[in-house]
């Protein structure tokens, strides 16, 4: 069966899909491979982030606006193959994800170890974005 249903013209499957490995993505680097060197660096303890859990509620939100905006792009775009599919997530991961990181650190008050394990799953989740995307012609 062909998938027809579609969200701004991309097909809702691999939107799905990338979306739920965005997430899981960023549950293994925050919860299991980064989540002692994050505590550490950032300062916070369970017991100083259970008061914050409110703002955990947008955690879903993230996974789904990165694949929709980059399915835009591919479908705006024109893009028919997988590797210019994974060049934008490429493109929009560091010049856009980790440069709006950036501003944070920039402006703000986050240390250079959180801007650096940050980084790595906004760049990671804007690759696998483009990949899958790309892979399974989500803007045909």
């Amino acid at each position: 069966m062909k998938n027809n249903v579609r969200v701004v013209g991309v097909k809702l499957i691999p939107l799905i899909l990338v979306s739920v490995l965005i997430y899981l993505v960023s549950a293994l680097i925050y919860g299991m491979l980064f989540s002692a060197q994050w505590m550490a660096v950032s300062g916070d303890t369970p017991n100083t982030l259970a008061g914050e859990q409110g703002r955990m509620a947008l955690s879903p939100i993230m996974p789904i606006m990165v694949p929709v905006g980059m399915g835009l792009l591919i479908k705006d775009r024109g893009i028919t193959t997988l590797m210019a599919s994974l060049r934008l997530g490429m493109v929009v991961g560091l010049l856009f994800l980790v440069v709006a990181q950036l501003y944070t650190y920039a402006c703000g008050n986050e240390r250079l170890g959180l801007l650096l394990i940050d980084s790595a799953p906004l760049m990671t989740n804007a690759m696998i974005t483009g990949a899958v995307l790309g892979a399974m012609k989500a803007a045909e």
